[in-house]
């Protein structure tokens, strides 16, 4: 008989999963909460679908930070020259940016998605949406609550691909969390990541610049441990903060600052390309009877937002005095109070935890139950690191339920037995 392979979940992790398992002969079936599969890939499309980065292995791999390791060797398996590879071959070619990001040539999800679902139908899965996932019943079946009722599937083994907690309305709630710990299974708590931040802005300078992109600007960061870093980009101001991809690119590391000291201070560079010196002496030069905004504009190439930072910041007597306005203008200090709600993160930290898997992501406590993609316990920034690993641990997880099942399925829950 075919051993079956049920997968919830229809993200990246869960469709590649799919696709690894299906190829090895087993029956796979896919369940997913939504209507529709991926649906936050097509999101991650409406800004170009960064599908991964052109980074040597090395320093790819260090973009996982403490998961690095585990994170290197999803990697060998399926890495960055991989999935170009798999994207090619669903006739979709692909181009590194001036940034090392690697993008569609068209810069779209939804040609590369629709192919993809083409290929798997093609393979013999079979999709069943809306269908959310309840847990187990009494006798190790899968529980779905659907539009027509609960109803419980019986399988030889499942992959859990249910995303992290970030944009619920896409599918992804963290309702998984309470049904594995219930089953003993160790999960950190879900965490924002790459996130926007809360900063108490004044209401006016809130009201006159909500939503206005800062840029070019760069992000000066001292780290307790003394450590400094200084990233140019671009990022926007909100209502009540910051966020964009500069942000972005460290909202580990200010996240867990605020978790440890209630706070964490970063500094903008608001004119990267100009000297202090050079700033401070255009800025001494008589003004006459032009206004302050004109006078920064012409000697500093300060306007709109950045000129706002420096009123929101800087008293009366500072913004007269062309050294300390200098200053201010390449190094003007933010106070982060808060990272941004879960719900809002672009992806989830926290989630199982990998010492509880195997090799293959499979839960030793649960054998025959394999976990994949953002419900795991690992965290990366934008710039194609996160799909990519999605795609890396769903590869390995389809993998693994494939050779698990192997000639002689087992039934989900039941430990292997080692061959003397």
């Amino acid at each position: 008989m075919t051993a079956r392979l049920a997968i919830v979940g229809g993200g990246p992790a869960g469709l590649m999963a799919a696709e690894a398992a299906v190829a090895h002969g087993i029956r796979v079936d896919l369940y997913e909460r939504m209507g529709s599969v991926g649906r936050k890939f097509l999101l991650a499309g409406k800004g170009g679908l960064n599908l991964t980065h052109s980074d040597p292995r090395g320093r790819f791999d260090a973009r996982y930070g403490a998961r690095s390791g585990e994170i290197g060797r999803w990697l060998d398996a399926f890495d960055a020259d991989a999935l170009r590879a798999w994207a090619r071959a669903l006739g979709v070619e692909t181009f590194v940016g001036s940034s090392g990001r690697v993008f569609p040539a068209d810069l779209k999800a939804a040609p590369l998605l629709r192919a993809w679902l083409r290929r798997l139908r093609a393979a013999g899965v079979g999709f069943h949406v809306h269908h959310r996932w309840l847990g187990w019943d009494a006798d190790g079946g899968l529980r779905f609550e659907t539009p027509q009722g609960e109803t419980t599937i019986t399988t030889d083994a499942v992959v859990l691909a249910l995303g992290g907690g970030s944009w619920p309305i896409l599918g992804s709630d963290g309702a998984w969390v309470p049904l594995l710990e219930r089953r003993g299974i160790a999960v950190a708590d879900l965490a924002p990541a790459n996130c926007g931040f809360d900063v108490d802005w004044s209401a006016h300078f809130s009201t006159r610049h909500a939503g206005a992109p800062l840029k070019p600007v760069a992000l000066l960061w001292h780290a307790p441990d003394g450590t400094a870093q200084r990233l140019q980009g671009e990022c926007v101001i909100t209502a009540g903060g910051i966020e964009g991809s500069l942000v972005y690119a460290l909202s580990a590391l200010l996240r867990d600052t605020i978790a440890a000291r209630g706070e964490a201070t970063i500094a903008l560079d608001l004119a990267p390309g100009r000297d202090q010196a050079r700033l401070a002496h255009d800025l001494a030069r008589p003004r006459g009877a032009r206004s302050l905004a004109e006078h920064l504009r012409r000697q500093a190439g300060i306007t709109g937002v950045k000129a706002g930072l420096l009123r929101e910041r800087l008293d009366a007597d500072a913004l007269q005095d062309p050294q300390r306005i200098a200053a201010a203008i390449k190094r003007l200090p933010l106070t982060l109070r808060r990272p941004r709600p879960l719900a809002e993160a672009i992806s989830t930290a926290g989630g199982v935890r990998l010492e509880d898997l195997d090799g293959n992501l499979m839960l030793q406590r649960l054998p025959g139950v394999f976990c994949a993609g953002e419900m795991l316990d690992w965290e990366a920034p934008t710039g194609g690191y996160l799909l990519t690993a999605c795609f890396a641990s769903g590869h390995l997880a389809g993998e693994g339920a494939a050779r698990w099942l192997g000639p002689s399925a087992r039934p989900i829950g039941e430990p292997s037995v080692s061959s003397p």
